[in-house]
């Protein structure tokens, strides 16, 4: 065992998820919620090293939480980060004892994922049908379920006929998804007749010129989603939509899974609470919204 500093734990922990292929937002989530944690035990106990943090100190930072209103969800994130740093010190032998082991997660139930109503989308395609930059990206996240990030990613090379690369970033891997006649035409249009003149390499950029961030492409919808009077809605329930649909049209779920890019068909599968029944399955083509 090692007397290292909290400070100097955090980021020897920090360091192991980079290598790892965490992505960025990630690690910053990891060490938002065991900085809360760090901070408390300074403030409240005077504790300043890893090998004095004991179980009580946790089960009062997690009182602590409570009582200042977080939500049994956060709190249990929260947990999630701090078990997982703890482990990580027991398993490269920098502690001797994990004092987060007993330690148990708040009861909370799992907020299904949000999806759109037909009326919706629909709605959401009539707002934006003037702006053929944002209506390429609503088919992108609706007809072939690709994140943000990746179309934030997404270069005009690998843009094919009626196929895209997804290129790997962070902790994904590469895939190819399809494309459908929507998608396709609405790329195609965007691409051909309204792309503003720029030397990226990048799909969609900004009237300057510049690559076009998640955070625009965020606020950009956003604008849309008010301006078709969508209620309660976030930019990734347009993939959540898509999932949803392909699943009930009968789409195996080990299909979905690839073409959404899930590390894990548990993850695919519990979008099947959302699900009454399924349509009769007509082979693995998706269905076009």
């Amino acid at each position: 065992m090692t007397d290292l500093s909290l400070e100097n734990a955090l980021n020897l922990f920090t360091g192991a998820l980079a290598k790892k292929g965490k992505s960025t937002n990630t690690i910053v989530a990891y060490k938002g919620d065991i900085n809360q944690l760090l901070n408390f035990l300074k403030s409240q106990n005077n504790i300043n090293s890893v090998d004095t943090v004991q179980t009580s100190h946790i089960d009062d930072f997690k009182k602590d939480l409570i009582k200042n209103s977080y939500t049994a969800k956060s709190v249990s994130r929260k947990l999630n980060s701090i078990k997982n740093f703890f482990s990580f010190l027991k398993a490269e032998n920098v502690i001797d004892k994990d004092p987060s082991v007993d330690i148990k997660h708040p009861k909370y139930e799992n907020d299904l994922p949000k999806v759109l109503k037909p009326i919706e989308y629909r709605s959401l395609r009539d707002a934006c049908r003037n702006d053929t930059r944002t209506t390429a990206i609503v088919e992108l996240m609706l007809q072939s379920g690709l994140r943000i990030k990746e179309i934030e990613n997404l270069k005009l090379e690998n843009v094919k006929d009626n196929e895209l690369i997804i290129e790997s970033y962070e902790s994904h891997p590469s895939r190819v998804v399809p494309l459908n006649n929507s998608a396709k035409t609405a790329l195609k249009r965007y691409i051909e007749e309204s792309r503003y003149p720029s030397k990226s390499k990048n799909v969609f950029v900004t009237k300057t010129g510049r690559h076009l961030l998640a955070r625009n492409i965020r606020s950009l919808l956003n604008r849309y989603f008010e301006k078709a009077d969508i209620k309660d809605v976030k930019v990734n329930d347009l993939r959540n939509t898509f999932i949803v649909y392909q699943l009930k049209s009968g789409v195996p779920i080990d299909v979905v899974s690839q073409v959404v890019g899930h590390k894990r068909i548990s993850t695919t599968e519990k979008y099947l609470e959302l699900i009454d029944s399924k349509e009769e399955s007509k082979g693995i083509k998706l269905k076009e919204l």
